[in-house]
């Protein structure tokens, strides 16, 4: 949805329109859910393509899971207004290792929003329950149409 219609999009078609067009999410299997605004879990299951040795996972793909969790969380918030986010700033600590089989799940949650930055925290779960990840993300708020929806 391009130029005159765009003022036309709401909240879900937004959201919609960020699952359509977030390839790398899909390329490494995440997916998500929004429980309320500003809430959020994001799961992966850590399969052969997320290894960086045979039985540990990449931290990048840990990182992309705090990134979208944070950043779905930030958007939530926002999208009703016609508003998007984008990342400025992601820290993480990691706290265990993931290995081969894992079922990860981000939990996000909206620390604080302003007119301009939003931010969040999470932390990445693994099916046990166990921590193994801790961050936050701080994201820039701005008008829909400077992303290309």
């Amino acid at each position: 949805m391009l130029g005159k219609e765009l003022h036309r999009l709401n909240s879900n078609s937004i959201i919609q329109g960020y699952i359509e067009g977030n390839n790398f999410g899909r390329l490494i299997g995440m997916d998500f859910e929004i429980v309320s605004a500003g809430i959020i879990e994001y799961h992966i299951q850590i399969d052969e393509k997320h290894l960086a040795t045979p039985i540990a996972s990449h931290g990048g793909v840990v990182a992309s899971l705090m990134d979208s969790t944070t950043g779905i969380s930030a958007l939530s918030l926002v999208c009703e207004e016609g508003f998007i986010v984008s990342t400025v700033e992601l820290k993480l600590n990691f706290l265990a290792p993931v290995s081969l089989g894992d079922k990860l799940i981000g939990k996000s949650s909206v620390l604080s929003k302003g007119k301009r930055l939003i931010v969040t925290e999470a932390e990445v779960i693994n099916q046990d329950g166990k921590l193994v990840a801790k961050g936050m993300g701080t994201f820039n708020v701005y008008p829909l149409k400077k992303a290309g929806y």
